[in-house]
């Protein structure tokens, strides 16, 4: 089988939209184009659609239809829970709980708000990246009045154990956030078992539309977060806007299939990943993965290749597409945060690339993939090998 170039191994960093949420999107964007709050014929066809998307995705994450809210993203869901509940509960207390390997959105949110006087509390986490639930029973204060913490680790694909975390803040009765926004749809995720009071995630990384997200907030506590914005009443006024119907819709078409074939994808990105790191590991030294190597996400790689810059790699691969870490962050062109909180000198961290496989990678794909890298790392190792011999 004959591989089609360029080999797209980023998904941790947006997915491609499957053709099936593509197909369901469609028609709203022409003759079901009305307003879902509009009292006749079109906002009727459209509200109906929302509702069903609603569902779709609410069983994704074993939560009720009423508990989704939908955003433009996770950035802005994060952003609606930090600040929310922050103004809402500045008169029981200032302190919040995360960790050093927050999402840069979860990550400045709360940087923000020390700036406005919130104290905030981040968790150094361990080499492998987890932040363990004794940590947030020693963290906790009287005016502690949220815990935010990833599910999911979106460099290193580490996978946190919420539910043990959630445990915790339930047992304190302290409002707990998670940003799940690389582990809805990879991994299992049960807002009931898992205790969860709120749920950040995107329609992005599930095969679904980019500018639309979810937000789970537990029943009866919407009475807890002040609006960010204002203007008219969707979302129960939670986040008020025109709903973006279309991408709402390709939302809970992407959630549907996320579930229904949850067990295929996961099997079929986890093995390939693995493919992957067996050849590369096989075939070269000094490569170290980071993360854990168990209680991570299926898909993700992320390996130090001592002595080689990720940037090297990646722009003289131009046929693989794969990333030195976090989207969001590389234009900052600092070393990542994140592999720093797990130990990494400044060094180590520029030499770190994240793969991440998805599921419309074939073994083909990981062959050439494996082939080429093993081979440019060799072609680099020897160019500086030589070049210190000068």
């Amino acid at each position: 089988m004959k591989v089609k170039l360029p080999i797209y191994l980023d998904n941790n960093a947006t997915t491609p939209v499957d053709s099936r949420v593509l197909e369901s999107m469609l028609p709203y964007f022409s003759e079901k184009f009305g307003n879902p709050l509009s009292k006749h014929t079109f906002g009727y066809v459209t509200n109906a659609a929302v509702d069903f998307a609603r569902e779709q995705i609410a069983n994704l994450i074993k939560a009720e239809k009423n508990e989704i809210y939908f955003t433009s993203g996770a950035s802005e869901s994060i952003n609606i829970i930090h600040f929310g509940i922050a103004l809402k509960h500045v008169s029981k207390g200032n302190h919040i709980i995360s960790s050093d390997v927050e999402h840069s959105a979860s990550y400045e949110s709360l940087l923000q708000l020390i700036k406005k006087g919130f104290d905030v509390t981040f968790l150094k986490c361990d080499s492998k990246g987890f932040i363990h639930p004794e940590q947030i029973i020693e963290a906790i204060r009287t005016e502690t009045i949220l815990v935010s913490i990833i599910a999911a680790n979106n460099e290193i694909g580490t996978v946190n154990n919420i539910s043990e975390i959630g445990k915790v803040c339930r047992a304190n009765n302290i409002l707990f956030h998670t940003d799940a926004t690389q582990a809805v749809g990879k991994i299992k995720i049960d807002v009931q078992e898992m205790n969860i009071d709120f749920l950040s995630f995107s329609s992005h990384k599930i095969y679904g539309p980019k500018g639309i997200g979810g937000l789970f907030i537990r029943k009866g506590l919407e009475q807890k977060i002040s609006p960010l914005i204002f203007g008219g009443g969707q979302e129960k006024g939670i986040r008020p806007g025109t709903l973006n119907v279309p991408a709402i819709v390709g939302f809970g078409k992407a959630a549907e299939i996320c579930n229904k074939d949850f067990e295929k994808d996961f099997i079929h990105t986890k093995n390939l990943r693995d493919k992957l790191y067996k050849n590369i590991l096989s075939s070269l030294d000094s490569v170290t993965l980071n993360g854990d190597k168990d209680n991570r996400l299926p898909g993700n790689l992320n390996l130090l290749i001592k002595g080689i810059k990720a940037d090297n790699l990646i722009s003289n691969l131009r046929e693989i597409a794969f990333s030195s870490g976090a989207t969001c962050s590389s234009e900052t062109g600092k070393p990542s945060r994140v592999l720093k909180a797990i130990g990494l000198s400044e060094e180590d961290s520029r030499c770190c690339i994240r793969i991440g496989v998805g599921r419309f990678n074939t073994s083909e794909e990981i062959e050439y993939a494996s082939e080429k890298i093993i081979e440019e790392i060799t072609k680099l190792r020897l160019k500086r090998n030589y070049q210190s011999t000068i």
